[in-house]
């Protein structure tokens, strides 16, 4: 399990079937759930299995979040830590408390994390206790909130080197993402040993804001889900650990369409980003560095993609902008156009929807494999969201 890069050939994913979490989302709760539409679920488990299927049909190997959490609840401490996750929800109140509580201890590992991902509705549930929560109930709430957004496994951990970093999240409607995630890598067989570099506990740091440049150089974007605060202490973290000599915290508009770095900006070759124009030439950077005494040396901001050559080694950053026009580019970026997976050097996985950014893409070199998102894309997440390397081939950059 290691990853030095955004590029490096990829090995192993971590990915998660949208499942009936998806079917729990309304016109009366897909703001509050972060979602812009209604998908229609079939279809969308049908374009993720055909990304699934794209990874796989060049050598990497997928692995799905709902069978490594179903096998982590036959773990007895990991099953007590994630019902206790549930439990400690403030909203509950200790009648309804004890009936959920119950009502958990009877569920098979599989029926567990099916609760854990895709919520329980009122209905679904019949507290043999008294009390005043679950009567003032509206009978088309949630006891435990489904996570539609699980979908988007990019953001509640990330890769660097041979350590994970498990996320903080900063939206209420998912923070209980990274409490799975996280369990996942404690308890699984799989990641045994594994190092933590960040917990959910911590300032907030997103995974679609962290790019890993290439070895041991990292961007933090800082905006919407990724606090100052969360950068720095993430930034410290790696540069304390020798896993990066470089951080650049990047500031991003706190919009909906720039949410995530990584929604206006993605890595598609070791020395190319494709970018959203509009931001391509105002896109600053303050570079972090280990100053004396175990503290951080902050520079000033410049450009961003002048500060990254720097301090990747590289001549010039070369951007693939989205899009052909300024309307062209803004509709693009909107539909995830920046939001690219490398499978490896020039070769990316992108929506086919996005039809003028994929062309610059072939013209810069970059072999695309488009994928549909008609359905996936309604929770504003392309490839990269809808992925977690977990091993890279090395990528070793000369200067």
């Amino acid at each position: 399990m290691y990853v030095d890069s955004e590029v490096g050939r990829l090995r192993t994913v971590l990915l998660h079937r949208p499942g009936p979490e998806l079917a729990r989302l309304t016109p009366r709760n897909n703001d509050s759930l972060l979602f812009d539409g209604i998908p229609w679920v079939s279809r969308a488990q049908d374009e993720h299995d055909a990304f699934a299927e794209a990874l796989r049909s060049h050598g990497v190997e997928v692995l799905y979040l709902g069978g490594l959490l179903t096998e982590v609840l036959a773990v007895e401490e990991a099953r007590a830590e994630l019902t206790f996750g549930i439990l400690s929800d403030p909203r509950l109140g200790d009648s309804l408390r004890a009936g959920v509580a119950s009502y958990l201890a009877d569920l098979t590992p599989e029926r567990f994390a099916g609760v854990l991902t895709a919520g329980l509705a009122h209905d679904e549930i019949t507290p043999r206790t008294g009390g005043l929560v679950y009567p003032m109930m509206d009978r088309h709430d949630f006891v435990v909130d489904p996570l539609p957004n699980l979908l988007f496994t990019r953001d509640s951990s990330v890769w660097v080197g041979d350590q994970v970093a498990v996320t903080s999240l900063a939206m209420r409607a998912r923070r209980r993402e990274s409490t799975l995630t996280h369990a996942i890598y404690r308890y699984h067989p799989r990641f045994a040993g594994t190092r933590m570099l960040f917990d959910p506990t911590l300032e907030h740091v997103e995974g679609g804001d962290v790019l890993v440049l290439g070895p041991e150089v990292l961007a933090i974007g800082v905006g919407e889900r990724t606090t100052p605060a969360g950068a720095e202490r993430l930034a410290r973290r790696v540069i304390r650990a020798g896993l990066a000599h470089t951080v650049l915290a990047v500031p991003i508009a706190q919009e909906r369409a720039t949410m995530h770095l990584d929604t206006v900006c993605t890595m598609v070759d070791v020395d190319a980003v494709v970018m959203y124009p509009k931001v391509a030439d105002t896109l600053q950077a303050w570079t972090i560095t280990a100053g004396a005494d175990d503290e951080l040396l902050v520079r000033a901001p410049r450009p961003f993609l002048e500060a990254a050559a720097e301090a990747m080694g590289i001549d010039r950053l070369r951007t693939i902008e989205t899009g052909l026009d300024p309307v062209t580019a803004e509709r693009e970026q909107w539909d995830d156009g920046n939001n690219t997976l490398a499978i490896a050097p020039r070769l990316c996985v992108a929506y086919e929807r996005n039809v003028e950014t994929n062309v610059q893409l072939e013209r810069a070199g970059v072999e695309v494999i488009r994928i549909s998102g008609s359905e996936l894309g309604s929770g504003r997440g392309g490839p990269r969201c809808m992925s977690c390397p977990v091993e890279r081939e090395s990528l070793k950059i000369k200067i």
